[in-house]
């Protein structure tokens, strides 16, 4: 999940969003799956804006990546609100606000049925959040990386300036590359090819798209091999 996508009306939390999105994951959840969420921070701060306005490119970036721990702690706080269980992952520690990341700590939370979220992108900077999904989705051996965006799937062009875009069902890697379809940045987009991890772009926006897909249902774009 983008951090933009929890604002509204230049909130960067708006508490209303935060909760559709919440029962949607719950509801996901409910169903058995084993969910863990990366949510960025651009709603709050972003690094390479930051860089561009005088700021050191690492210690924006580091900036960013606070900024996806206050987004996770607000995502935490609300899905428990809802009765779900969860538990926060930080990529630095943070002992006092989330477990440090680890593959086996994932493993346990996931066997006690809690929803994992991950915050502190990489830990790194110069990564973005899609490179933090890629990663922690092949880390956890994840079967899908879902891409919850604010349009159905992954056109030929931006449909929101070009009407005519024909949207894709399915594409491969070679295919999305090739067309130079911006869906992740290169570094997270490779390291999905790398380790066939299968990506779905569709709209989080639409009540219920969560699940379907997770019912097997065809909904936004699949990207695979």
């Amino acid at each position: 999940m983008s951090g933009e996508s929890l604002m509204k009306d230049q909130n960067s939390i708006d508490p209303s969003t935060l909760l559709k999105y919440s029962n949607e994951i719950k509801n996901a959840a409910d169903m058995g799956v084993e969910t863990g969420i990366v949510i960025g921070g651009g709603n709050i701060f972003r690094g390479l804006k930051g860089a561009g306005k005088g700021f050191d490119r690492v210690k924006g970036d580091q900036m960013g990546m606070l900024a996806t721990v206050i987004n996770a702690l607000a995502l935490q706080s609300s899905l428990e609100s809802l009765g779900a269980r969860v538990r926060l992952f930080t990529a630095v520690t943070m002992a006092t606000v989330g477990e440090r990341f680890s593959q086996q700590s994932v493993k346990r939370a996931f066997d006690n049925g809690e929803i994992a979220i991950f915050s502190g992108g990489t830990g790194n900077p110069y990564f973005t959040t899609d490179t933090a999904a890629a990663l922690r989705a092949s880390e956890i051996n994840a079967d899908l990386l879902l891409k919850g965006t604010r349009v159905d799937g992954v056109y030929s062009a931006d449909p929101e300036t070009e009407p005519d875009a024909k949207k894709f069902e399915r594409i491969t890697y070679n295919e999305a590359y090739n067309n130079n379809l911006k869906i992740m940045d290169l570094t997270a987009f490779t390291l999905c090819r790398e380790n066939e991890m299968k990506i779905v772009v569709f709209n989080m926006n639409v009540p219920g798209n969560l699940c379907r897909i997770i019912s097997g249902e065809k909904v936004g774009t699949l990207i695979e091999k």
